[in-house]
């Protein structure tokens, strides 16, 4: 069988320098070659792979799965993966241990999905309020690493993770003695993806990601580029959205959060890679977050702690536990910070725009106030006062959070012409741009937009 020709290595490393095509995205320069004659024939996955799989096709996996270094596994548009998981144990619950390359590339039209055979009825019990089997955990999701250092090949050099149009749910499964100790101790819940490779890449744009046990995505080093993605009812008591650890370094922006346990953006410089964990915050739409969070003070939209940095310009958080949280051990003199919009509906909430446990503050440019239920961000089709808490509890369980305040549904998070947050946005800075290489196999980064949040009046933005 031939070997699939992915030429992803080559491409990132000439650093190609981004240019601004459209006014509000960097867009598509060069594309590496690609060759699909390794077709993945079975419709089961099993053991080592490697290959693509063919367009439109449903395979499945009932057991771990890796991909060796230096190999790729590839899914054309509008693959279905289906894990074939219980989560009781680690061994029922299949995880996919990816030490090569992962390109996922599903479209508008024809997106992937990496789910669970019970998928549909797991959505049907969140939008009936019965959240026993959405947080269940049912298999050990997709672990980015480079593989163990053998006598043959003792420096693994692991590959990028580029997702594109793909829906990734309902991982959590615990993890067991086939799991690294250093970051899954037997037993913990696996997330949806874990990825941890200070040289390499992760693009992750215009997917879902949905129901996962603790932590949606974390990265413990690695170059970033999120954009535009929606990540809906995630953590049954704790867990963020997308958590990420020292070593991670780029953007993230334009991305609709909904009902995270914890905080949707999390930036903290623990680990030891000796690389600090620096990382763009902008354009991001943070909905009901943090209230499942049994520890007392942790967060509920964007948090940065221990020794990170970045930058934080744009955000519309509406009706969150804590606003914006920089502690006090942050990389604090190398955060930046304006323009964000803040709506909160109780007295509580409004009183921790800024967290009170931290050092923020209100900026010149941000949208706020001392009197609840002022500045409506005027969403088309959402009702920002259905969340109505008259107090700011925490913890409290997804069973008494009603599904429509913490999925989206049918609601419609764009902005109507009369919302205060249009152009009230920041521009004049530039993206972080860590990852290089545009096009399929790269990223498409949205710039900084004049409207806050994730969508833009004039059609730029989340595309969801």
């Amino acid at each position: 069988m031939k070997k699939i020709l992915i030429q992803l290595t080559a491409v990132f490393s000439l650093g190609v320098m981004l240019s601004a095509c459209h006014k509000a995205e960097v867009v598509n320069i060069s594309q590496p070659l690609v060759s699909t004659a390794n077709g993945i024939k079975s419709d089961t996955l099993s053991g080592t792979v490697k290959g693509t799989m063919l367009a439109g096709k449903t395979y499945y996996v009932k057991s771990d799965v890796t991909v060796n270094d230096g190999d790729t596994l590839m899914m054309q548009s509008g693959v279905h993966l289906i894990i074939l998981g219980d989560g009781a144990t680690p061994a029922s619950s299949p995880e996919i241990f990816m030490h090569g390359t992962f390109i996922s590339l599903g479209t508008k039209d024809a997106p992937n999905y990496i789910t669970v055979k019970n998928a549909a009825d797991l959505h049907t019990q969140a939008a009936a309020q019965n959240y026993t089997n959405v947080f269940k955990g049912w298999w050990g999701g997709i672990t980015c690493t480079p593989a163990a250092p053998t006598p043959s090949k003792p420096n693994p050099a692991g590959g990028d993770a580029i997702i594109k149009w793909t829906h990734i749910e309902f991982g959590g499964a615990p993890a067991g003695t086939n799991d690294d100790q250093s970051f899954y101790a037997s037993g913990d819940p696996r997330y949806n993806m874990y990825f941890a490779n200070i040289t390499k890449n992760l693009i992750i744009e215009d997917s879902w990601f949905f129901g996962s046990k603790d932590d949606n995505i974390r990265v413990s080093g690695g170059k970033i580029s999120i954009m535009r993605n929606t990540f809906e009812l995630c953590g049954g008591v704790g867990g963020e959205f997308f958590n990420m650890k020292s070593g991670t370094v780029g953007d993230l922006a334009y991305n609709m959060c909904i009902g995270a346990a914890t905080n949707s953006l999390k930036a903290s410089d623990a680990g030891t890679t000796g690389t600090q964990c620096n990382v763009n915050m902008y354009n991001n739409t943070m909905v009901n977050g943090g209230y499942r969070q049994t520890k007392t003070g942790r967060g509920g939209s964007i948090d940065y702690e221990k020794s990170a940095r970045g930058s934080m310009y744009n955000n519309l958080v509406v009706n969150c536990r804590f606003g914006p949280r920089i502690t006090s051990d942050a990389d604090v003199v190398n955060i930046k910070y304006n323009n964000q919009y803040l709506y909160g509906y109780s007295p509580a909430i409004v009183a921790q725009f800024y967290s009170v446990d931290g050092v923020g503050t209100k900026q010149s440019g941000d949208i706020m106030s001392t009197t609840p239920q002022q500045n409506d961000p005027k969403f088309y089709g959402y009702d920002v006062n259905q969340y109505n808490f008259t107090a700011n509890p925490g913890p409290i369980s997804a069973n008494l959070q009603p599904y429509a305040v913490i999925g989206i549904g049918t609601s419609n998070f764009k902005l109507q012409t009369s919302s205060p947050a249009l152009g009230k946005g920041k521009t004049d800075f530039s993206p972080m741009m860590a990852v290089k290489t545009t096009g399929d196999f790269g990223t498409t980064i949205t710039l900084p937009g004049k409207d806050i949040g994730a969508y833009q009046n004039d059609g730029t933005g989340n595309q969801h």
